[in-house]
């Protein structure tokens, strides 16, 4: 009769432990502390600039103190990140992340801390380690996009595209959005198709190779603006003003190259309310326990063109 009980004395202290975790994550956080850690890939660049500008300014106006945290892409120092925010006793951590997989024990280290983590812009391949992830709908913004640049090439022509960090999700996602468009055209066709990860300088010495390879090259469809302007600089270089460019984010200086006729097309993701939204679904968990939404969200995209653009500000679209 003792040999048939041990096994499920074990299975039923097995299943309170899991419970007890679970609930601990349930529960809110650090009640007592008023402080929301702020961690984005950087704070120089406008779109992470301006998600930790909307995430500070949300949480000062909830009455929260806040730090904000740049990991550069590394998943060493996100790491090291997130142990300060424990050290420092956050309540929250707010996070554009380094990495889908790179990401998820952090994450999760800062869960079995009792520090809930909102996700935004970048998603991990785990589900349960966050308390939300927030991204922009990739797919639909980059099919967006495509269209726009189809449209602009007349259906008919070569074309290149500007890949994004192959480690970022997003970067996988709009390139199959755009492919879901474009390659339903039989009249282009893709010559190059080259990473540079989100740079504007590896953009520019990306696209003159591609310039030198493919002259007969009539469009560049990137994944982020950062990369479309460091094509556009290429262009300029090569006099080349006959090439189609398209980008994704929605920054003021793609605003800026569309109206001067540089530029077809960008597509928005709202970096701003996507923060605030984070920190208010934080301010919910910790004062009830729950987000009282799924974990992941999509936020919608936008298209941003000449007709449009002067609406554009900091990554926001106003009068829409």
């Amino acid at each position: 009769m003792t040999l048939l009980r041990r096994p499920v004395a074990w299975i039923a202290l097995a299943l309170l432990v899991a419970a007890i975790g679970v609930a601990l994550f349930a529960l809110p956080g650090k009640a007592s502390s008023k402080l929301i850690v702020i961690i984005t890939p950087s704070l120089d660049n406008p779109f992470f600039g301006q998600e930790a500008l909307g995430a500070e300014m949300r949480a000062k106006a909830l009455g929260y103190r806040t730090l904000k945290f740049s990991h550069g892409d590394d998943a060493f120092k996100q790491n090291e990140l997130i142990e300060t925010a424990i050290a420092q006793g956050a309540a929250a951590i707010i996070l554009d992340n380094a990495g889908a997989d790179a990401s998820v024990a952090a994450v999760l280290k800062a869960r079995s801390a009792g520090i809930p983590t909102f996700l935004i812009d970048r998603e991990i391949t785990s589900r349960g380690a966050a308390a939300a992830q927030i991204v922009s709908n990739n797919y639909q913004g980059a099919t967006l996009g495509a269209e726009s640049f189809a449209d602009a090439l007349g259906g008919t022509g070569a074309y290149a595209e500007l890949v994004g960090k192959e480690s970022d999700t997003n970067a996988g996602i709009r390139s199959k959005g755009y492919h879901s468009v474009l390659d339903r055209y039989p009249g282009l066709k893709m010559v190059s198709r080259q990473s540079a990860n989100w740079d504007q300088a590896q953009a520019f010495t990306v696209t003159q190779s591609i310039l030198q390879a493919h002259p007969e090259v009539k469009g560049i469809i990137a994944g982020n603006d950062t990369m479309a302007l460091g094509a556009i600089a290429a262009l300029d270089s090569a006099g080349r003003s006959d090439v189609t460019v398209v980008g994704f984010d929605g920054s003021n200086d793609a605003r800026d190259a569309i109206l001067a006729g540089k530029m077809r097309a960008t597509v928005l993701q709202p970096a701003f309310r996507q923060a605030q939204y984070a920190v208010e679904l934080a301010d919910s968990f910790l004062k009830t326990g729950s987000t009282g939404q799924p974990e992941k969200q999509l936020m919608e995209c936008f298209l941003i063109t000449r007709d449009n653009a002067r609406k554009l500000n900091n990554f926001a679209l106003s009068g829409r």
